[in-house]
């Protein structure tokens, strides 16, 4: 937990992400990266200097292996409140409209109920899971397939809601939230959605891990770019 919350509070900090006395909800899905945000927000509120709440929010898409009571027996043990929801994404994204390409319609379908349970229970934050893999994934799905240079913001204000996104894990690597999930023993829901394996992020994992075979820098090297050359990183800082 301590390289965890090294480079989780690298982030907080360098993107200045808590302030005193926010109400933050943590997404949490079940996966890895969701439950070690949550372990990590729990621990770092224990000595930060900044006082800030901490609840939990899960949405239910309908899928069978959603683990309901994984995800209560997490919380009961971290002694955060769980909010659960259900969105009915796999009948209306699989099932009904059977899209080919269901990531963004179930993202935007999920992201609704998230924002409405935040601001009824009084949140000014929500923190998502999102690491520093995902951010070079994003980063490169972007720039293959529309030609842009672009990926998400470590901080965003959404004007509607005036809700703020967070994202701690954005300076930590997969591999460390993988090793401390497996050294902690922590249960996880190893499916949280059908396109697990199977999407274009996929690829652009396995990418990054063929280039790496012969250029050992590339993960530092896109990672640079990406927090010297994109406005969205500079003006959090």
């Amino acid at each position: 937990m301590q390289q965890i919350l090294s480079t989780l509070r690298k982030a907080i900090e360098e993107y200045n992400m808590i302030k005193e006395g926010d109400k933050i909800a943590v997404c949490l899905s079940g996966g890895k990266d969701s439950i070690t945000l949550l372990h990590a927000l729990k621990a770092l509120q224990r000595f930060y200097p900044k006082h800030f709440e901490l609840i939990a929010i899960s949405i239910n898409p309908g899928f069978e292996f959603f683990d309901e009571n994984l995800l209560q027996n997490i919380c009961k043990e971290a002694n955060i409140p769980l909010f659960i929801e259900c969105n009915h994404a796999k009948e209306i994204v699989f099932d009904i409209r059977n899209e080919k390409n269901p990531c963004s319609l179930c993202a935007n379908l999920r992201r609704g109920i998230i924002n409405s349970i935040a601001i009824k229970e009084g949140c000014n934050k929500i923190a998502l899971g999102h690491n520093q893999d995902d951010v070079l994934e994003t980063f490169l799905l972007n720039l293959l397939y529309t030609g842009t240079i672009n990926t998400f913001s470590p901080v965003s204000f959404m004007d509607r809601t005036k809700i703020t996104l967070i994202r701690p894990l954005v300076l930590t690597s997969e591999k460390n939230i993988k090793r401390y999930i497996k050294k902690s023993g922590i249960s996880v829901m190893n499916k949280v959605c059908p396109m697990d394996g199977k999407s274009k992020r996929e690829d652009m994992k396995m990418q990054i891990v063929s280039w790496q075979k012969n250029i050992p820098m590339i993960r530092a090297n896109l990672f640079g770019a990406i927090t010297r050359n994109i406005d969205e990183w500079k003006t959090q800082k």
